[in-house]
């Protein structure tokens, strides 16, 4: 695995393509050491039949983003996975909103990461706190190939 201890929004940008969140749109706006802010347009393909935004792209957009901060709050050369998260929404989006995500590290330990992500829905240039998400990260230290 690459080190992605020092991750920009222009590898993500690049090795997005193709991928999971690349394909529904989550774009990266920035990557500290901190913090990391990413976003979706929401376009029709992200909403359910009711006309709102599905769960799962709510999720998808929090997980994603919660990622990229875990790479900069473990060691260089660690690796994590998800092993639990909780989504809490508040507010609906709809179609054309911009659904911002903000993450940063609660704890980042030598087996666990927990991250905090408070997702803002922007409508009309109005922000609002439409959904949060806390996400535990198992980390992996490098050559436990067998850790998960």
């Amino acid at each position: 695995m690459p080190d992605l201890s020092q991750v920009k929004p222009e590898d993500i940008r690049e090795f997005a393509v193709g991928s999971f969140p690349g394909d529904i749109g989550i774009e990266p706006l920035e990557i500290e050491d901190d913090h990391a802010r990413g976003r979706i347009l929401v376009e029709s393909r992200h909403l359910h039949p009711g006309g709102f935004v599905h769960g799962g792209v709510w999720t998808a957009l929090g997980d994603t983003v919660a990622a990229w901060a875990t790479f900069r709050a473990i060691p260089p050369g660690w690796d994590f996975t998800t092993i639990e998260l909780k989504l809490n929404v508040f507010g609906a989006g709809r179609l054309g909103d911009e659904i911002v995500a903000t993450a940063e590290p609660l704890h980042a330990g030598r087996s666990t990461a927990v991250i905090q992500v408070r997702i803002d829905r922007i409508r009309d240039g109005n922000s609002k706190l439409a959904a949060h998400l806390v996400v535990s990260q198992f980390v992996i230290p490098p050559g436990e190939p067998f850790a998960i």
